[in-house]
């Protein structure tokens, strides 16, 4: 690799600040779970209608807005579409659970510890003696029985938008945040998270504030003080449980589909609330909240001595205790029911093993394997870096061959097309091929918008499906596409493991590395030139300089966050289109963060200056710009602006028409020339520019660093300032965990391949 000469006359273009407001690439520590999986802040100052944007642009602000759109829709758009899969997805679980089994008194479900803590509250509240013990014998784990598979409806795309609150309705929220010193910009969004009678709730429990995205407890506190006087205190149990669901919404930014009791505990106390145990067990007591035990199996700790005949006592399995969201606890069982049917279930018959066998022989390297595998597997997984596309697209011809029909999803419409031209005969209007084919993305088959449509009982209309960049599942997305997939279908899970996880809670796809329940195809196929030796090197925890003849790869070194700027601006705007031959327009600027010195909002303002000045007359946006646009939270959408009129924001993305409701565009749409790695992962573009200012190096990890370096297609710059930090994070900082409960899920329905 090569290193330009630092420029003595930019150095008097520095300004201090730094980035550290909006690092990326963390979960949250255990004890402190305030960051999203972008690690930026999850909750931005109230005052501004919470600007923060967690693990994609406009998570926070932007999963509140939909609902609280004035326009009424006649048709949906590709966002509001998922959304309403998704919620008619909960649904379904909700109604399947309530199938199970019969009503039950509230509580009565609960087992173990949960039990114990739901009856400690109510023997308070009853006058009689707390129970002595919350931690009791764990009950076997569940292994839940056989029963018919309910999928989900799809989605007419007719249906309207929910409608915008009504004018009484945010006239008197107004007036209850004015009585609290809150800002009444924030009713429309308190009325879409609290419903109906929005206004009698906050002034009877002030701190359903926290409900809001972007409020934080400290703010709540201060509504609080200002409706309630000196009946409000830090020891008001509806403070208690508020936090406590307010912490577990945070987790689930950072990732968590749960939080350990210890972690949550922890939490809360550093959040002020005195008494930790008793926050949460009023939260679990009103059902705002569900509390699990997960046996831990320890292959270095012998299993438990069972009870005999003259020693009735067997000893207790450990276990951990968790507390987390409903939501997210009814998709991860969904996930985990969903992918059990599908590797039980025989796969449909389609053709004799000698077809598949032929198919497989004529394939090369791993494709063979890959083949082979999901001729008599109902769920595969597949692994490799960029230029490992090419198996799963050989899968797909193959099986196409054989009469199936073929599907496959990406993440964005970038990946679509980028796929698409891997397999031959995407087109099919004009193929011979005896199966159907084709490419959409995720949301789009979610919703229907994109895909082969599903069949009367509610499955997709499909025999295969392979889902790509699969670590960018989330656990709700990953249970809406099983549960989805008819009897006898085969998944494909294929991905670079080594990438950022979701921005959505869970990590799905690592998960099911880990926990080995079906095969697993590692693709021998390794990138090609200096880039995929850098890239793959750092896969494996190794920083090595590469020979670069070609310039392929470039390192800046910088001092300072104004010189960083100023040479990322340089590199973009004349040294990469001059020396490398690619426009500006086909460089993407990468960096860790959202705010500060050198985040996405310095260098986007500082880019536009230079690459297309104007005014910003549509909402801060002119014809020609490079825009990041979030139809929905987690989802990033590189475009560009066409032109704005009455109807809204006219963008270009990826070839499509996109129109934003003008009321949307402050929170959906950001100028798109720099990203966080989480906004660019799953594209790939012909000339990258990662900049590494010296106050990021805590936001560095081996993720981080191989999903950036890895976008770059041809030629990759590094604006450098971190120093011994970038090694350092390679080879020393791995991806910090995430909480869930997926592995112990599968391991009591699906048994463990050796």
């Amino acid at each position: 690799m090569s290193t330009e000469p630092e420029p003595a006359e930019d150095a008097q273009d520095a300004e201090p600040g730094t980035p550290g407001d909006a690092t990326e690439g963390a979960a949250a520590e255990e004890t402190s779970v305030g960051k999203t999986a972008d690690g930026e802040d999850a909750s931005a100052e109230a005052t501004v209608g919470g600007d923060g944007e967690g693990a994609g642009q406009g998570a926070e602000d932007g999963s509140v807005a939909g609902a609280a759109d004035g326009e009424s829709a006649k048709q949906l758009s590709e966002a509001e579409a998922e959304l309403a899969a998704q919620r008619l997805e909960r649904e379904r679980i909700e109604k399947r659970k309530a199938e199970k089994k019969a009503p039950v008194a509230a509580g009565a479900g609960l087992s173990g510890k949960a039990a114990d803590l739901l009856a400690a509250v109510r023997a308070v509240e009853s006058g009689e003696k707390p129970v002595a013990a919350v931690f009791s014998e764990p009950e076997p784990p569940r292994r839940p029985a056989q029963e018919p598979v309910r999928r989900p409806q799809p989605v007419p795309v007719s249906t309207s938008a929910d409608a915008a609150p009504a004018a009484e309705t945010l006239d008197a929220v107004r007036r209850a945040l004015t009585e609290g010193g809150a800002p009444d910009s924030l009713a429309p969004q308190v009325a879409a998270a609290l419903g109906e009678g929005a206004d009698d709730l906050l002034r009877e429990d002030p701190w359903q504030l926290l409900r809001v995205p972007g409020v934080r407890p400290e703010q709540a506190d201060g509504f609080a003080r200002a409706l309630l006087g000196a009946e409000c205190g830090p020891d008001d149990e509806r403070r208690g449980r508020a936090v406590t669901v307010w912490l577990l919404d945070q987790a689930a930014l950072a990732g968590h589909t749960a939080l350990e009791m210890p972690a949550l505990t922890a939490a809360l106390v550093q959040r002020g609330v005195p008494d930790a145990d008793a926050a949460v067990q009023s939260t679990l007591a009103e059902g705002e909240a569900l509390v699990f035990q997960d046996a831990l199996e320890d292959p270095a700790v012998p299993a438990p001595r069972e009870a005999d005949a003259e020693d009735d006592e067997a000893e207790e399995r450990p276990v951990r205790v968790l507390v987390g969201l409903e939501r997210y606890a009814l998709a991860e069982e969904s996930l985990a029911d969903g992918l059990a049917r599908l590797i039980n279930s025989v796969p449909k018959e389609d053709g004799s093993a000698a077809d598949w066998e032929q198919a497989a022989a004529g394939a090369e390297g791993s494709a063979t394997e890959l083949i082979r595998a999901a001729a008599t597997h109902g769920l595969v997984l597949h692994t490799g870096g960029e230029a490992s596309l090419a198996e799963p697209a050989a899968l797909l011809r193959a099986a196409r061959g054989l009469g199936l029909r073929v599907w496959a999803a990406v993440h964005s419409p970038v990946g679509r097309e980028r796929f698409s031209t891997l397999v031959a005969g995407h087109n099919t209007a004009n193929d011979s091929a005896p199966g159907s084919f084709g490419v959409v993305t995720v949301a789009g088959l979610l919703s229907g918008a994109e895909g082969p449509g599903r069949d009367p009982e509610g499955a997709l209309d499909l025999d295969l499906l392979v889902v790509l960049d699969a670590p960018q599942l989330d656990v709700e997305a990953a249970a809406l596409l099983a549960e989805s997939l008819p009897d006898g279908a085969r998944l494909v899970l294929a991905g670079d493991p080594a990438v950022l996880w979701s921005a959505g809670p869970g990590r799905v796809f690592a998960d099911l590395l880990a926990a080995r329940i079906c095969p697993q195809v590692a693709s021998r196929r390794p990138d090609p030139g200096p880039l995929g030796e850098l890239v793959s090197g750092i896969g494996i925890g190794e920083l090595t300089q590469v020979e670069a003849p070609g310039k392929e790869v470039v390192i800046v070194p910088v001092r300072d966050a104004g010189e960083a700027v100023h040479r990322t601006v340089q590199l973009v705007a004349d040294s990469v289109p001059r020396a490398i031959g690619v426009p500006a327009e086909e460089t993407q600027v990468i960096t860790p963060g959202h705010g500060g010195a050198v985040g996405t909002r310095a260098l986007n303002t500082a880019l536009k200056e230079r690459l297309n000045p104007g005014p910003g007359r549509f909402g801060g946006f002119d014809p020609g710009d490079r825009i990041a646009y979030s139809p929905a939270p987690g989802r990033t959408l590189p475009g560009r602006v066409v032109t704005a009129d009455a109807e809204g924001l006219h963008l270009e993305c990826a070839g499509e028409s996109v129109v934003v409701p003008k009321e949307r565009v402050e929170q959906s749409v950001r100028h798109g020339w720099a990203l966080t790695a989480h906004q660019a992962v799953g594209g790939r573009w012909p000339a990258v520019v990662v900049v590494l200012p010296g106050d990021a190096a805590q936001a560095l990890s081996r993720p981080w660093v191989y999903t950036a370096f890895g976008r770059a297609d041809r030629h990759l710059s590094v604006v450098h300032g971190v120093d011994q930090a970038l090694p350092r994070a390679v080879a020393e900082v791995a991806a910090k965990p995430r909480t869930t409960r997926l592995p112990v899920l599968l391991s009591t329905q699906v048994p463990t391949n050796s």
